[in-house]
């Protein structure tokens, strides 16, 4: 770390910003020093999105204040931000792949020479950009011809071009493999030794410890404190995060996890997956689930738990790994696939791959059924009447009517709904991801339930959530997950919270 400045280059001073209901941020602050990478960790709903977008003039704050260099701004666009010296690259590359490199970092300010576009001068200024962060290609090549870590690099490129003061990284290695990612610290690196003020958000534990100087850590909407990262173990950093106390110096330790199949167990193998992997978004890794079993997965927002569960169910392609279900190998490369061979998945985004809020509870109750049979054979509507009255029945769905828009339904009505939809195609595995997010204590309890009784029948289960106490409640095993891998594998009552947090942890000379 280089030597830090005693005056910050960016002080964020109280700032609060609600919307109808939610207030998504209350009194925070926040200071960034030249010449330092300073990372903004917290769960999902922590506030760090609305707390960048308030930084980069996305949105206006209700209160606090913003200081850049010593002066008051209040930046009113991304543009706006740019221009004051505040430069963002996000998680999605936002440049234009069919364009070359060059034109993409010059996009919008096109150097010009006796009226005309100086292509031969841009090329010179564009390599000469990319050289000082160590990087040589030729920027005449279309984007779309790099890597999505080169592509990132020329963002990045395009920050330096305009004299940022501040540069914000927004989730930029999610999609990056382990090489792409050191060739990206690399740069932030040189960029750190330049005097640059970094401010990196991510959910690894492992590359916050790798590149940052400090860390600020958010807990619902408020900043919970702000630390050296030499100062602070991954234990507390996470405890930090879920708001758990901090582990106590005579906490029982963590259990050695199990191999798969170290344990006799009564449950016969439904599906096994070794080495399943996919390039920047799972390290490869087995997974054994069993019949009767609920088997939970277990991690912070960003360990992979919902990666994993993508590449079984075939919405995700895996780029590494066998599956074997009921002892043969099979493809599931879509999720046609995986619901031929008896796999259900209910999404985590409920809103965007789940319910179609405009369809009828009887619509959305039926099409993963009509999905498998296929549109050359449409199911009977006095059939799909008859499932959609017995669902809504046994899982107590509140509705007026079958044909009620399930967008008028609460949240977790609407959840038990999706859980009916795949119910009804009766599965051999069922994969929960966060089932129960946002709905009431009474909805979950309802559902947990009726999933649990499922078990007991020979259901298999899948079950991802983020709140501990329910996964060690109801799982039979629990996988650990951390930094897009498993951390680990631990029958019944081998862990509490305390423990799992260890283990999420785990690597940590302090800890």
């Amino acid at each position: 770390m280089t030597t830090i400045s005693t005056a910050p280059v960016l002080e964020l001073r109280g700032i609060s910003k609600a919307f109808t209901g939610v207030q998504a941020l209350n009194g925070v602050s926040l200071n960034l020093y030249p010449g330092e990478v300073h990372t903004l960790m917290g769960q999902n709903g922590a506030g760090k999105s609305t707390l960048i977008k308030v930084l980069t003039g996305v949105y206006t704050p209700d209160h606090g204040q913003i200081v850049l260099a010593g002066q008051s701004i209040q930046p009113q666009s991304t543009l706006d931000a740019q221009n004051h010296g505040i430069s963002t690259v996000y998680q999605e590359v936002n440049l234009c792949p069919n364009l070359s490199v060059a034109e993409n970092i010059f996009i919008g300010r096109y150097p010009r020479k006796f009226g005309r576009i100086d292509w031969a001068g841009m090329a010179q200024q564009a390599a000469e950009l990319l050289e000082r962060m160590q990087i040589k290609i030729d920027v005449t090549v279309p984007l779309a011809h790099y890597p999505l870590a080169i592509q990132q690099m020329v963002a990045i490129s395009r920050s330096l071009l305009v004299s940022a003061k501040v540069l914000i990284l927004d989730e930029p290695t999610s999609s990056l493999d382990e090489k792409e990612v050191d060739l990206l610290f690399s740069v932030l690196r040189g960029l750190r030794e330049q005097g640059m003020a970094i401010l990196f958000v991510t959910h690894f534990l492992d590359q916050t410890y790798a590149i940052s100087d400090r860390i600020t850590v958010m807990r619902n909407g408020e900043r919970e404190g702000e630390y050296l990262a030499a100062d602070l173990s991954r234990v507390e950093l996470v405890n930090k995060m879920v708001g758990a106390p901090a582990a106590s110096e005579t906490a029982t330790p963590a259990a050695a996890p199990i191999a798969v199949d170290a344990t006799p167990s009564r449950f016969k193998s439904f599906l096994r997956a070794v080495g399943l992997g996919r390039k920047g978004a799972l390290t490869p890794m087995d997974l054994e689930i069993r019949e009767g079993e609920m088997l939970g997965l277990a991690g912070l927002l960003g360990s992979g738990r919902t990666e994993a569960a993508r590449l079984l169910f075939g919405a995700d392609k895996a780029d590494s790994g066998v599956i074997t279900i009921d002892g043969k190998e099979r493809s599931l490369s879509s999720p046609r696939d995986a619901i031929a061979a008896g796999i259900g998945f209910c999404s985590e985004d409920r809103k965007h791959e789940g319910a179609i809020l405009d369809l009828s509870v009887r619509e959305n109750l039926i099409l993963a059924l009509q999905a498998r049979s296929g549109i050359m054979r449409a199911i009977p509507l006095k059939r799909q009447q008859q499932l959609a009255e017995e669902y809504v029945k046994a899982l107590g769905i509140k509705t007026a009517s079958i044909e009620t828009p399930i967008g008028s339904l609460s949240g977790g009505n609407q959840q038990k709904v999706l859980l009916a939809r795949w119910l009804v195609t009766d599965p051999k595995l069922l994969i929960l991801d966060e089932p129960t997010r946002g709905i009431d204590v009474r909805a979950k309890q309802e559902i947990m339930d009726y999933v649990s009784a499922l078990c007991k029948k020979g259901m298999s289960i899948l079950f991802i959530s983020s709140e501990l106490p329910e996964v060690l409640r109801v799982s039979d095993r629990i996988v650990v997950m951390r930094d897009r891998k498993a951390g680990g594998e631990y029958p019944r009552g081998a862990l509490d919270e305390t423990s799992v947090l260890q283990v999420i942890a785990a690597g940590d000379q302090h800890a």
